[in-house]
């Protein structure tokens, strides 16, 4: 289920720089500005009043305001606001002004980088399962859940036709963000990072295998069928099972939980291209996005595997 109520802007005003500049700090200044009871959105009480009624968020909604830093724009002070109900949450950035008096909703831009860079910092591709050429100036990375039938049916679209179109020029990257509604799926998450601890080119025709296999998996029978599928692969059935009984990759799937939920995902497939945001997309329209990305590429490189997302190991070839 999804947060979002309404419309998810603010009106604002012209946010005003403070005419004095103590030497304190934006953060310091902005906890001592408003006192409880003051209708500032400095006052965390006064804030979240603010924005339950600005979203139709109810009490049923659980509301956290982060603390007040310094913005990287003058003048302004930001925090960070995390709406959740049950398994759903939302994660959105505010920017209130020194005085306190106004509220700025919406995204802030560096306009000599890459707009999509906050995205890019918050993606990690490190041992990931992956398909295609490292070092491409694309990089598509798809959150996704095992039991979700639009993730099979985007999925199908992402593995038929991206090695025909762009065979050098894009790296998929899959990262797992199991539903908790979904009964199967966190099983399936862990037993295909077990996989992909034995042998990463298994781990596709694991992921194949599941999507194909979707509509007859259950809860109940998952493992008898994973045991079916693992016959005809290199992996070891004993340590495949030992791994999945004691659910030893489960923080793996953890993170890469956490990392989709820090990017605000809510849903899946939720794809980003070269940090774009996308949803499910059909194969036409994301073939248009991938080509503009790729022209835009060949003059900006400021993104791509080697502008974004791929950690390495500092050696005297990549220094650190």
């Amino acid at each position: 289920m999804l947060l979002r109520a309404a419309v998810l802007l603010l009106a604002t005003a012209v946010v005003a720089a403070p005419q004095a500049a103590p030497k304190k700090s934006a953060a310091s200044r902005g906890a001592k500005a408003a006192a409880p009871g003051d209708k500032s959105a400095l006052d965390k009480k006064h804030l979240e009043g603010y924005l339950r009624h600005r979203f139709m968020w109810g009490p049923h909604i659980k509301l956290e305001i982060g603390d007040y830093v310094p913005s990287p724009l003058s003048g302004l002070l930001q925090t960070t606001v995390r709406a959740s109900y049950g398994a759903a949450s939302e994660q959105r950035v505010f920017w209130v002004s020194a005085d306190g008096k106004h509220i700025l909703d919406g995204s802030l831009y560096l306009a000599a980088d890459n707009p999509f860079r906050a995205e890019l910092s918050k993606i990690t591709t490190a041992l990931q399962p992956s398909f295609g050429t490292a070092g491409a100036p694309v990089v598509l990375v798809a959150y996704s859940d095992f039991q979700c039938p639009h993730c099979r049916d985007e999925a199908k679209v992402l593995r038929e036709n991206i090695l025909k179109a762009y065979p050098t020029q894009v790296r998929v990257y899959f990262k797992d963000m199991p539903l908790a509604n979904h009964d199967w799926a966190r099983t399936a998450a862990i037993a295909g990072r077990c996989v992909f601890r034995q042998d990463p080119l298994a781990f596709w025709a694991f992921h194949d295998w599941v999507f194909e296999n979707q509509a007859s998996i259950t809860a109940a029978n998952f493992r008898e069928k994973l045991d079916g599928f693992l016959k005809g692969q290199e992996v070891d059935a004993l340590q495949m099972a030992r791994c999945l009984d004691k659910r030893e990759t489960e923080e793996e799937v953890n993170k890469s939980a956490a990392e989709a939920r820090s990017l605000g995902v809510n849903s899946t497939p939720t794809l980003f291209v070269n940090g774009r945001r996308l949803g499910n997309t059909p194969w036409p329209n994301l073939k248009q996005i991938i080509d503009y990305e790729l022209d835009y590429q060949k003059t900006a490189k400021n993104a791509g595997e080697q502008e974004c997302c791929e950690v390495r190991l500092p050696t005297p070839l990549t220094p650190p």
